[in-house]
């Protein structure tokens, strides 16, 4: 007896790859201007390599990426708070991150501080501002 037309295995689909999800072409279905910096080692390389901006409660590090889109990456320690406080503190810095401008083929990593879940959001957003368009003077850091 033949099965029914729904019962059969499923037609080979072509899998989902990470570099199809991860291509700088296609535009984000949730409206962010970027990308999750991942793997961890250029998380890593990021931090240690780039620029360090702090301002307010936050320290922005910037840095040269490979990709023509910005990479972000958010970091909160557990000097911010309990998970909830975490969680809540990088919501709201990857809220904040998508209302401003990036530059495109760089990585940056941002850090919270536990200033980050009393400060308004649009005090957070002026931080990431200043933060992501301080110039440095060649030689000197901002740190």
């Amino acid at each position: 007896m033949a099965s029914a037309p729904g019962c059969g295995p499923a037609p080979a689909a072509a899998p989902c790859s990470v570099a199809g999800a991860r291509d700088a072409t296609v535009s984000r279905p949730d409206g962010r201007g970027y990308v999750s910096l991942r793997p961890s080692s250029r998380f890593t390389e990021g931090s240690r390599t780039g620029r360090r901006t702090r301002i307010g409660g936050i320290v922005v590090v910037e840095a040269p990426s490979s990709s023509p889109v910005p990479e972000v990456g958010v970091v909160a320690a557990r000097k911010v708070g309990s998970a909830v406080a975490r969680n809540r503190a990088k919501r709201r810095l990857r809220a904040a991150i998508s209302l401003i401008p990036l530059r495109p083929s760089r990585a940056y990593v941002v850090v919270a501080s536990p200033e980050v879940i009393d400060v308004s959001f649009e005090g957070l957003v002026g931080w990431l501002r200043d933060a992501v368009s301080t110039k440095v003077t060649p030689g000197r850091g901002t740190t």
